[in-house]
């Protein structure tokens, strides 16, 4: 009972997306003890170079993540038909056993700019994995479900593209992407290194090492892309968020290059994938 009472502590809303983040975090295989299992929610994210599932409650706490690793996605566009099902049978067997419950439904996302054709794959992907989607959204609009931002951009710097959300009172009033993400900094990575992409991308995730030296190059492409795509549109704030951007200096440079003020997140990475699931 106290354990239960100290974990429904521990997961409960603040309202605050940092702590929101750290909490979300500790749920990586692990479930929450305490949570309304009647509403849950459940969001799959279907990346370049890893398929994440999450969950999440009627109150908006985070109560479970996992993820696999899968290439069958490139660009947000399906690839590998095959292989992206597997992926996701593969995390909803293991939620449902985790969690004690069968997952029947789930939202999922795509990068803004894919045509609606590439989009309407992913929502097959759920139904040949048995789950009805109940929501396809672009994953600007999956940030700002979970950021709240009112006034500003968003920047989701994807494995093969990074996309960009102005918003205005609340709302998404402009939506862009171009190509050029994470994949181009494992490449920069893994020839300054002289190690394998897969070993980059792993290395640029876990951020052991500070590889900003190396990657200041990456980041500054990254950071060109963003403010093209902001374009004459004044803003007072960008918020940065992706897998692809875990590194100490990258809010800085980015920051620097656009000349906008950049606001960072811990486990940005994590943004998105729950960002779908609260959607």
């Amino acid at each position: 009972m106290l354990a239960a009472a100290l974990d429904e502590m521990l997961i409960a809303p603040s309202g605050d997306p940092h702590a929101f983040l750290d909490r979300a975090a500790a749920r990586l295989r692990k479930p929450a003890r305490a949570y309304d299992d009647d509403t849950l929610r459940f969001g799959i994210d279907l990346g370049t170079a890893t398929v994440v599932l999450t969950a999440v409650d009627g109150a908006g706490r985070p109560v479970y993540w996992d993820f696999v690793q899968c290439q069958a996605i490139r660009d947000g566009v399906v690839v590998n038909f095959a292989d992206a099902v597997a992926a996701v049978q593969k995390l909803k067997a293991a939620a449902e056993r985790a969690l004690g419950r069968r997952l029947l439904d789930a939202a999922t996302a795509h990068p803004p700019g894919v045509p609606q054709a590439d989009c309407r794959a992913c929502r097959y992907v759920l139904e040949q994995a048995e789950i009805s989607c109940r929501a396809l959204i672009d994953e600007v609009s999956a940030v700002q479900a979970l950021l709240g931002i009112e006034e500003g951009a968003v920047a989701d710097v994807g494995g093969g593209s990074t996309g960009v959300g102005v918003f205005r009172d609340g709302g998404l009033v402009a939506l862009s992407d171009l190509p050029g993400g994470g994949h181009y900094l494992d490449l920069i990575l893994a020839g300054a290194l002289r190690i394998p992409v897969e070993e980059a991308e792993r290395r640029k995730r876990t951020a052991t090492d500070d590889y900003a030296a190396i990657l200041r190059p990456g980041l500054e492409r990254i950071g060109h892309l963003i403010k093209q795509q902001l374009g004459q549109r004044p803003v007072t704030s960008i918020h940065l968020v992706g897998g692809a951007i875990r590194l100490p200096e990258a809010g800085a440079i980015i920051a620097r290059v656009t000349g906008v003020q950049t606001q960072t997140y811990p486990h940005s990475d994590l943004v998105t994938p729950f960002g779908i699931a609260v959607s």
